[in-house]
């Protein structure tokens, strides 16, 4: 008899301090276990469609430049993962530094980046 180990979750937390959504490499789930996005070995996000959305942080958010000079090209989307174990409880929110201008939290201000696969911008209407 073999036992798997899990990984255990890596919680992303917002710039107020909430969780927002949890990373179990390479796929990043919402709070209730929706699958949103994915990262990639460098640490950067991408959505669902495949387009970039920013990038984890030494304090566990997902930041993003607000004005992209260049914006990474999209990539191929994984396949979708398995239902994953909604984490029981989170630890507390590591301290975190100041923002610069520049800089966005997207969970904070740009949540409809990540989108689960039944919804979002570019997802056809239906009749």
């Amino acid at each position: 008899m073999t036992s798997r180990t899990v990984p255990a979750p890596m919680i992303i937390f917002t710039s107020r301090g909430d969780w927002g959504a949890f990373l179990i490499y390479p796929y990043l789930f919402n709070q209730t276990g929706e699958w949103i996005g994915w990262a990639t070995r460098e640490k950067e996000i991408y959505n669902l469609d495949g387009t970039y959305v920013g990038t984890i942080s030494p304090d566990q958010r997902i930041l993003r430049k607000k004005s992209l000079e260049t914006v990474p090209p999209k990539r191929a989307v994984p396949k979708p993962p398995l239902k994953p174990r909604i984490p029981a409880s989170v630890p507390l929110p590591p301290r975190m530094a100041e923002l610069s201008y520049d800089l966005m939290d997207v969970l904070d201000d740009m949540p409809d980046l990540l989108h689960t696969m039944d919804s979002g911008e570019f997802k056809p209407d239906v009749e």
